[in-house]
């Protein structure tokens, strides 16, 4: 009778082998007595085992496999065939490159920028405050990111349609992270191209005899190698171009900030408020300022993504390395963003404008002191710096394009449908570039309209998803910080609006300048 049953439990545990299973690739899975099947299911009663594995060791790898994937993690097949989720080996260096290559861009250059509304004590204030709450917010989407139901939400879309419902949730992120990933595409091909034409022009000065290219040749020389560039295949094969990415990055937000100061400051210097008097216009410059240092943070479109490429178990959860990497990344971006808004506002003062920042105010009034290598080489990182986040930025399009393909297909996306993918963004991408080149003028209502996504929708998701204590502290401190990430973003597009219509904007079709 012992034996008998004995037998008859093993055979509980054994899986049917007549059953298909879908299982994680094999680098996810490290217990070698589970590399069959996870799937367990009661088969028929057999008279006897000829196997007779005794039952600590059936308990053993049922408590391995569990172990591994962690909290009955669901696996979907479709995962393994999407861009990013095709390969889950990243680590927290990864991470970090991921991070600081999204989270730093030419959009910092316009930090100085703020200071010239805020003022020094208000400047920094502002600065350091929005700096703690999007880095809280991140925090919140890394912990979000694999629920207790065992589902990774790996992209963003599909956490908001968790939290909000489907509905809802599709109705208030799919437009600001379309918008974050495609738009800033284009917009990294205006400044890409642009940047190429004024290294260009630095380099060959009046000794090139070849008629130079115009802006629209530029923005295609800088689309067809952001197409070569994206044929790598997934999120985790572009982390040495992230690396890279970052290094152009760190590297020439230090050399602008360091060669401003060094140069000295222009005359006629001044760092008084425009506006004595606070009226509509004063509180408009206000409104702007903040959406300025808030859109310099950015990359939370991303997070999810780039936690999605690494494996996860209940002893190495994937968000212990995601955060590692995450806290070194934004270490460097603050020694980076500080000292170029606090360094760049005292070198130029008011005399600072919107169209470039820091980089025009550099060539503006220094173009002449630096050596022709410093400015050289300051162009030639921006345009390495901007087809590296184009990659990290494109990549959410892909994935949407081929989740849509496998969906229908129920097969993974062959490679040339793949490429061609991926040579139909860039090419609309630069078609927007060059066709609307006053998109631009408009990012700053645009960006409002993305604001929430950064500092409201993860305050709101972590108060429906893990439902904390009613009233308490974690409560409030959510609520407080999503409306009022709801009221900022409201009243930054309010702003933006009211720029526009009173300074005018320039519309001009198919003519980038």
């Amino acid at each position: 009778m012992g034996e008998d049953s004995m037998s008859l439990s093993v055979e509980l545990w054994r899986p049917k082998a007549e059953i298909p299973a879908i299982a994680p690739p094999p680098s996810q899975l490290h217990c070698p007595s589970m590399t069959t099947s996870p799937v367990f299911v009661i088969a028929p009663k057999t008279p006897r085992s000829p196997l007779a594995i005794p039952m600590k060791k059936a308990i053993a790898s049922v408590q391995c496999y569990l172990e591994e994937v962690g909290h009955f993690t669901k696996l979907d097949p479709q995962e393994a065939w999407l861009p990013i989720t095709e390969s889950r080996s990243g680590n927290a260096y990864f991470s970090a490159f991921h991070t600081l290559s999204s989270g730093i861009g030419v959009q910092a250059l316009l930090l100085p920028l703020a200071f010239t509304a805020l003022g020094w004590a208000w400047g920094l204030a502002c600065l350091s405050l929005i700096f703690m709450w999007q880095l809280y917010t991140l925090w919140l989407l890394i912990q979000l990111h694999e629920s207790e139901s065992g589902i990774r939400y790996s992209r963003y879309l599909r956490l908001s349609m968790a939290a909000f419902g489907e509905k809802l949730g599709k109705l208030l992120a799919l437009f600001p992270i379309m918008y974050l990933s495609g738009g800033t595409c284009v917009t990294l091909i205006m400044i890409g191209g642009g940047t190429m034409k004024i290294l260009y022009q630095i380099l060959c000065e009046e000794t090139c005899n070849m008629k130079p290219l115009t802006t629209v040749d530029w923005y295609l020389v800088f689309t067809c190698s952001a197409i070569v560039l994206a044929q790598l295949p997934n999120l985790n094969s572009i982390a040495g171009v992230s690396l890279i990415g970052a290094i152009t990055a760190v590297s020439y937000c230090t050399l602008i900030w360091v060669v401003s100061i060094i140069k000295g400051r222009p005359m006629n210097i001044s760092y008084d408020p425009p506006q004595a008097k606070f009226d509509v216009a004063s509180l408009c410059s206000i409104l702007n300022a903040l959406g300025i240092i808030a859109f310099a943070f950015r990359g939370h479109n991303l997070v999810l993504e780039i936690q999605g490429t690494m494996p996860s178990n209940v002893k190495q959860p994937s968000r212990l390395p995601m955060w590692r990497g995450v806290k070194f990344a934004y270490l460097i971006i603050a020694m980076c963003l500080f000292p170029l808004a606090i360094g760049g506002y005292w070198a130029y003062g008011n005399l600072i404008r919107g169209d470039g920042g820091m980089i025009n105010a550099l060539y503006k009034y220094h173009g002449h002191d630096p050596s022709k290598m410093v400015l050289g080489l300051t162009s030639m990182l921006i345009v390495i710096n901007c087809l590296s986040s184009f990659q990290i930025y494109a990549m959410p399009v892909f994935d949407n394009w081929e989740i849509k393909y496998t969906s229908k297909t129920n097969k993974p996306c062959p490679r040339w449908l793949r490429s061609g993918f991926r040579v139909l963004f860039g090419c609309l991408a630069f078609c927007i570039a060059v066709a609307f080149p006053f998109l631009r003028s408009l990012a700053g209502l645009i960006g409002g309209i993305a604001l929430p996504v950064t500092l409201a929708y993860p305050c709101f998701m972590w108060i429906i998803i893990k439902k904390p204590q009613k009233y308490g502290a974690i409560w409030w401190l959510n609520w407080m910080l999503g409306l009022l990430g709801v009221v900022l973003s409201v009243l930054v597009v309010t702003g933006a609006i009211w720029t526009i219509v009173t300074a005018g904007i320039e519309i001009h079709f198919f003519k980038p300048q």
